[in-house]
């Protein structure tokens, strides 16, 4: 039985007062450092059974999966990566195209004795999940994207087109230095502009991350993450001559992506994806418990998304 507990769409689907700070990973984790390609990733794993892996976007780190992470770990082996350059992983100079983040992430996986995952994406983490996919569609068991378009794959021209995205390609020297002391201005733009209500992001989750982003090196990453994306795109138009034959699931906030989640996956997938709005609200899952299960479905509740099941809240 598939079963994971996506506590994004928990705090997505309900307006919920906000935490004092960020959720701790349970001391049953463990936390270790993999060498991969010219990389060093940074990965919790806790909890026996099915390996899941759940991967982050910009504006946080696998700092985000806590709550989740906590839940899932009863029966499940949880893997939760800082992507390359973001968090307390390393910052090469390269490899920020998406391909290469999923060869890190396989390579982790490798490290940590599992064969067989389902990949869990939000965002950033979206873009790598489908890359992971389409490069290792055997050792992808489920997978599950959240909240962000993959590059390439239609509707993708006309996603792309929206003035809200012109920072997928800000970056370079200057934008580095124009940005320098002031990262936590620059994340407000992304916590402010994106969310349904940013109220919903606390002073001490945006504190919490906008440490982590003026780390040495981790503007320079974060810009190289979105100015790939051009790469992504051409890299993910051939990957999707082979369609994804894996169930998928494609979940959209009502106030962020919406059903467009599913357009975009069954562009690239065999099966029959499909999404539900849920009232979302990009990043407030950032501050609020897990309410949202992705399972075998209960009698007469939820529907089925492309071989998984998304539930209704749990109240």
């Amino acid at each position: 039985m598939f079963r994971i507990v996506i506590g994004a769409l928990g705090a997505f689907a309900m307006a919920l007062p906000a935490m004092a700070q960020v959720q701790r990973f349970p001391a049953s984790f463990r936390t270790q450092d993999v060498q991969t390609n010219r990389a060093t990733i940074h990965v919790r794993v806790g909890g026996q059974g099915p390996a899941v892996v759940l991967l982050h976007g910009f504006g946080d780190t696998g700092d985000m999966w806590a709550p989740l992470a906590t839940d899932l770990a009863r029966d499940h082996t949880v893997v939760v990566p800082d992507l390359r350059g973001m968090g307390l992983s390393s910052h090469p100079e390269g490899g920020y195209d998406k391909r290469t983040l999923a060869a890190d992430v396989r390579s982790v996986l490798m490290q940590l004795g599992l064969d067989h995952a389902a990949i869990v994406g939000h965002d950033i983490g979206t873009m790598v999940a489908y890359a992971y996919a389409a490069r290792y569609p055997d050792k992808t068991e489920k997978l599950v994207v959240m909240d962000a378009p993959v590059p390439g794959i239609p509707p993708w021209d006309q996603i792309v087109r929206s003035p809200l995205l012109w920072h997928f390609d800000f970056g370079g020297p200057d934008m580095e230095r124009l940005v320098a002391g002031s990262e936590r201005i620059y994340l407000d733009r992304f916590w402010n502009e994106f969310a349904g209500d940013p109220s919903k992001i606390d002073e001490a989750t945006r504190e919490h991350y906008a440490k982590l982003y003026t780390l040495p090196g981790a503007m320079h990453s974060a810009f190289a993450q979105f100015r790939s994306i051009r790469q992504d795109a051409e890299e993910n138009v051939a990957s999707m001559a082979t369609k994804l034959t894996m169930p998928v699931l494609a979940v959209g906030g009502e106030k962020s992506f919406g059903a467009n989640e599913a357009v975009v996956m069954r562009n690239a997938a065999v099966t029959e994806a499909a999404s539900r709005a849920i009232g979302a609200y990009r990043w407030k899952r950032l501050s609020a418990p897990p309410l949202w299960n992705v399972r075998s479905p209960p009698p007469s509740c939820g529907a089925t998304l492309a071989g998984a099941t998304l539930a209704s809240p749990m109240h």
